[in-house]
Parts: C-alpha cells; sequence; structure tokens
C-alpha cells in the first residue's frame, strides 16, 4: 500500500468533532465531555465536561468545565449517546463527599493488602 492510501494524521478524530466522547486516562480517571479541538499530537480540548468517579456500587460527577487532555495521557476514547446521557446501569448516584470517602477507603484497603503480600513474600505458596 503506498502513502497516497492512508488518510492524513488526525483524520479519525475530525469526526467525533463536535460530539459526546468517554475518555479513559492513563491514570484511570474518566472524563465526559464534548470534543472542541484537536492538534497533531492528539491533545484534545473538551468542552462541559466532567469526570465520573466511580467505587463499589456509586458514583459522582465533578464538573470540570473546559478541559484540556494530553494526547500521551489517553487510552482509550469512545462516543457517548446523544440521545443523552442515562445513569449508569447498577450504580447509584451519591454525594460527592460519601463517594471520596468511599475511594479513600479502598485505596487504604488496596494499600495494606499490598503491605501484607510485601510481607509474607518469602512463603512460596505456589
Amino acid at each position: 500500500m503506498s502513502a497516497d492510501n492512508y488518510p492524513p494524521p488526525g483524520a479519525a478524530l475530525v469526526e467525533e468533532l463536535d460530539r459526546r466522547l468517554l475518555l479513559l486516562l492513563r491514570d484511570g480517571r474518566k472524563v465526559v465531555g464534548t470534543l472542541r479541538s484537536f492538534d497533531q499530537f492528539a491533545n484534545l480540548v473538551l468542552d462541559g465536561s466532567y469526570e465520573r468517579v466511580v467505587v463499589g456500587k456509586q458514583f459522582a460527577d465533578v464538573p470540570l468545565g473546559v478541559y484540556l487532555v494530553r494526547g500521551e495521557n489517553l487510552v482509550l476514547m469512545g462516543r457517548v449517546d446523544e440521545e443523552g446521557e442515562r445513569e449508569p446501569a447498577g450504580l447509584v448516584r451519591a454525594p460527592m463527599d460519601k463517594v471520596r470517602a468511599a475511594a479513600k477507603a479502598e485505596r487504604e484497603e488496596a494499600r495494606l493488602k499490598g503491605t501484607m503480600r510485601a510481607r509474607m513474600d518469602f512463603l512460596d505458596l505456589e
């Protein structure tokens, strides 16, 4: 295939302009917003964006407004239903402070599990 047959860089993103997108970032955050602009490095500008924080079976949305995502931090991108965003199945909307407290407890539990694994590393359990 010759170089003339390949689409120009960023051609796929042109189709996504002015659409609601869900982005999964490298650090695990999920951001939803309307794509307004991008560049050759896949740096994205989102408008009306928010971060969706999910812990267990509860979630909360943190408003972000206009948001810039560096292309190197983008893992996955997908369209959000144009007709309207529905509540996620099986999840319950909760106040942000309650979700943050649950997230903190989840991180602490994961840290303790890691500490316990490190202490038991001398055992060959396989």
